[in-house]
């Protein structure tokens, strides 16, 4: 039994309608019995599809105009289906129709109440089409619509980060590696690392909506149609750049899908590891973060706590995106052509993946917007633990000793200082020389974290120059982002008046 989902959709009254006498299937024809209510609730997709009854309500608008177009049904039929069409979207949003649960489908249902209001011409609108080019066309109008938005979320959290980077630029902190102290960074430089992640993963939605731009109506079943359907009329009134061109992939595939999921599945990976960081931030041990208290929870028991659940939640179904992925691989990895039915679950998966990621992307915002730092405790991060050893072999080097044997000279310099409970900018001159001839008063200047960061001066490193750089081109990516948006061709939408 399907889980009941209302997410983007209008109130369909389901609980009230639950219960009616099942309304006859689009297929009933040459059946002489009716499927049992145990058979029908199990293979009914209505609860999970009734969130597309718009784009489904745009696709049969583009389909009779088409029809209309061609002559294959009169004009006055066609405008007819069209107005009547827009009323039963004006109905459905102002409650006035509720979407009735115990049709099969949301396809189903539409074509059943146009044509309580139409008679035999509402019987028309399915005129040179098949439920399978139908869905494979609502899905894509709805995902189309469903990922623009997440791109959208994505740009907010990636000027989200800018904002505090720019805030902090010049505030140190410790880089590591195997979470182990490394080597002395800055916050605003560990920010837009997770920034230029999101930026890919804004390009993969982008190029999965590249790909996914081409329209499916017109293919039927799965071998087109023997009436003079225009398949490029209505591909150009949906506002795709062109038609699926072989029937039988336009209702077979579902590597769309996939192809948004993943994307989905990759950006939560980076939410999941900056959320990581995010709870290890938070606790005593670091302390470089006091979340927000509208963003942390306490505990039943003791009353000292202030958790980062919020954190751990985004982490948590990190996991369950990775389910619903998997789901679609194993879903289609063992159909034949064409369409099965097997394919009805694909809905189920990827709308849970892509209602994840965009909570995700928004708790994840506003968490970050409101957090607090403690660049005290951070800067303190760099001192101990070794971080500036790197720098004192590029002193050397830069003396003009082999990278090799610096490399050796700043490692007996920490054993050194291992030994004596000291730090390496602790380390007397006098011992410095003993190790090489060429350590001269200035490596005290070169050893401060301060100078470590600055002296990273190479392109995309630390230094101050180069993270405000660095924030200038996310500030571009995110403006030039938005300026794409407000070009594309407006899709439809749930909230269209």
């Amino acid at each position: 039994m399907h889980a009941k989902s209302t997410k983007d959709c209008p109130q369909n009254g389901a609980e009230n309608n639950a219960q009616n006498k099942p309304k006859d299937a689009l297929w009933q024809g040459r059946f002489t019995k009716t499927l049992s209510a145990q058979a029908l609730d199990f293979e009914t997709s209505i609860r999970i599809d009734s969130r597309m009854v718009f784009d489904d309500i745009q696709g049969s608008i583009a389909h009779v105009k088409m029809l209309g177009a061609q002559k294959i049904i009169e004009p006055q039929e066609a405008a007819a289906l069209v107005r009547e069409l827009q009323n039963i979207e004006s109905d459905i949003r102002s409650g006035k129709l509720p979407i009735d649960t115990s049709f099969e489908d949301i396809h189903s249902f539409i074509e059943h109440a146009l044509t309580e209001r139409l008679g035999d011409t509402g019987k028309k609108v399915h005129t040179g089409r098949s439920r399978n080019d139908q869905i494979a066309l609502d899905e894509r109008l709805y995902l189309r619509r469903t990922a623009a938005d997440l791109q959208k979320r994505i740009v907010h959290l990636t000027d989200v980060l800018c904002t505090i980077a720019e805030k902090h630029v010049s505030s140190l902190m410790s880089g590591y590696t195997h979470l182990q102290r490394a080597q002395p960074v800055s916050l605003a430089q560990h920010l837009c690392a997770w920034a230029w992640m999101l930026t890919r993963d804004y390009g993969r939605f982008s190029d999965a909506l590249t790909r996914m731009d081409e329209c499916p109506l017109g293919a039927a079943a799965l071998a087109g149609s023997g009436l003079p359907l225009d398949r490029f009329y209505t591909a150009k009134e949906l506002g795709f750049s062109d038609i699926v061109h072989n029937s039988m992939d336009a209702v077979a595939d579902r590597d769309y899908c996939i192809e948004l999921t993943a994307a989905a599945a990759l950006c939560m990976t980076h939410l999941s590891r900056f959320c990581e960081e995010v709870i290890l931030w938070s606790s005593s041990e670091f302390h470089f973060i006091n979340l927000d208290e509208q963003w942390s929870t306490g505990s039943s028991i003791m009353p000292q706590k202030k958790n980062p659940d919020f954190a751990e939640l985004i982490r948590g179904r990190t996991g369950r995106v990775y389910g619903d992925l998997i789901a679609l691989f194993t879903l289609m990895k063992g159909l034949p052509l064409a369409y099965n039915r097997d394919m009805q679950e694909d809905k189920q998966s990827v709308f849970e993946a892509l209602d994840t990621l965009g909570a995700s992307l928004e708790v994840f915002a506003a968490m970050m917007e409101t957090a607090q730092w403690d660049t005290e405790r951070m800067a303190s991060s760099c001192r101990g633990g070794f971080a500036n050893a790197t720098d004192l072999a590029d002193y050397l080097v830069k003396k003009g000793m082999p990278f090799r044997t610096a490399h050796g000279c700043a490692a007996s310099a920490v054993k050194t200082c291992i030994e004596r409970g000291i730090q390496l900018e602790d380390l007397p001159l006098s011992e410095y020389t003993k190790i090489s001839p060429l350590i001269e008063e200035d490596v005290f200047v070169c050893l401060e974290p301060a100078a470590c960061l600055n002296a990273k001066n190479t392109a995309g490193g630390p230094s101050e120059k180069q993270v405000r750089t660095q924030i200038e081109s996310l500030r571009l990516f995110c403006k030039n982002a938005e300026t794409h948006a407000e070009s594309r061709p407006a899709p439809y939408t749930n909230d269209r008046p």
